[in-house]
């Protein structure tokens, strides 16, 4: 399709002289541009996708894909509601759970926390407390006292494992001298960092019948969690619970209590894209302004090759190749400069903060201990056929405009 002579001019055209500097300056600029926009596009497209992903799987792991709620404010038959949702198909567990608001305090600080009650048999088995237990064991996880809370939640309160943290409760006993709180002391069996700033510093785990017992509900629960083999099948595995119940009951997907979270990690994804389009987008207007002034600097070179039997769609192949070599080599070097960078942004992020001694990613900002990266590989054939196709889109009209030269006008004017 390009003979050998076109390949040979276009890159002698791009090599350019002392006094053609500039022109060759603008070259280098949009190669450097495109390479830019391509790697930080892959890289932030690869950011927010593990960010996405990091946050689900920490919701997802602590928080049931489906929580089932009676439609009185307790559910009193749970074991035999359990036993029926875990024979429907597509559920993994179901678990029996109480849930409650508290004032924690201690010694040294106070502060709200989330109360959870399982059973002790339950709680082992979710892999992302038991397999990220920080101090203590979870084999003490039982009796009338014991808790297990997260791990900055226990710094925040200055205790460890045997420390002792006080609860109180919002509902209290109503006395004739108004409502006085439910305050008792439970000793801490064992720490938590599941990798969540959320969960770490706000979540305390109470055996279920502990937890009856404070939130006096005996004999009942506030809700059943469910977790299901595929989380995009919610809904339908939702109806088919209801079904399996008999109705009566109220049943929340992960997505209806998340849906404002993940809709706003979205839209924020969407929004980096298109603003790191732009730059792509620069850099290719920059190849037109490239090659159109190269193509006035080379008139008198187009008319001579013009004379000596070029054609016009000889002339037009070999801008085609100067303008689209610049976008080709900056897409694959922004690619692999992308790749690298997005690869290994944990170990660049921490060695940046060992060199400045400032913290870049903030756990109690961002919910995460580490910047996560997961890396699509549609997402970076989409950008790279971006860079790609602008590049060449934007040699179009110079090429074009290059092969519509006179040659006798050209040299005239020389």
């Amino acid at each position: 399709m390009f003979s050998a002579l076109e390949w040979m001019v276009a890159f002698r055209y791009l090599r350019a002289r002392r006094r053609e500097g500039f022109i060759s300056v603008i070259a280098w600029f949009s190669l450097l541009g495109i390479a830019l926009g391509v790697a930080t596009l892959i890289i932030v497209m690869g950011v927010m996708n593990g960010f996405r992903e990091e946050l689900l799987n920490r919701i997802l792991g602590l928080n049931g894909h489906l929580g089932v709620y009676s439609q009185s404010s307790e559910l009193t038959d749970y074991d035999p509601w359990t036993a029926k949702i875990k024979a429907v198909p597509g559920v993994r567990a179901a678990f029996p759970l109480i849930q409650g608001q508290v004032m924690a305090t201690s010694k040294n600080a106070a502060g709200g926390a989330a109360v959870r009650g399982v059973r002790p048999a339950d709680l082992k088995s979710r892999a992302i407390v038991a397999d990220h237990i920080v101090s203590g064991s979870l084999a003490n996880f039982s009796g009338p006292d014991a808790i297990v809370i997260g791990d900055k939640l226990a710094r925040n309160m200055g205790v460890g494992v045997g420390g002792r943290i006080t609860l109180i409760s919002p509902k209290g006993q109503v006395t004739a001298f108004g409502t006085v709180p439910r305050m008792r002391a439970y000793t801490v069996v064992a720490t938590f960092d599941v990798g969540m700033y959320e969960y770490d510093s706000s979540f305390i785990f109470m055996p279920l019948k502990a937890a009856q017992t404070y939130f006096r509900l005996p004999g009942a629960v506030t809700n059943i969690e469910v977790f299901i083999n595929d989380p995009t099948r919610a809904t339908h595995v939702a109806g088919a619970i209801a079904k399996a119940l008999g109705g009566g009951v109220n049943i929340q997907d992960w997505q209806q209590a998340n849906a404002s979270f993940f809709n706003a990690v979205e839209v924020e994804r969407n929004v980096m894209f298109l603003i790191l389009t732009l730059i792509i987008v620069v850099a290719a207007f920059n190849i037109v302004s490239s090659l159109i002034m190269l193509v006035k600097d080379k008139g008198r070179d187009i008319a001579i090759l013009r004379t000596m039997g070029a054609t016009r769609g000889t002339i037009m192949r070999i801008f085609f190749i100067a303008g689209a070599g610049i976008g080709f080599i900056g897409t694959f070097a922004g690619l692999i400069l992308g790749l690298a960078i997005a690869t290994n942004i944990e170990q660049i992020r921490q060695w940046i903060q060992g060199l400045t001694g400032t913290q870049l990613f903030s756990s109690e900002i961002y919910f995460l201990s580490q910047l996560p990266s997961r890396v699509d590989p549609a997402e970076v054939v989409a950008v790279v056929a971006m860079g790609l196709g602008l590049s060449v889109l934007a040699t179009i009209y110079p090429s074009w405009r290059a092969a519509r030269i006179d040659p006798a006008e050209a040299l005239r004017y020389e």
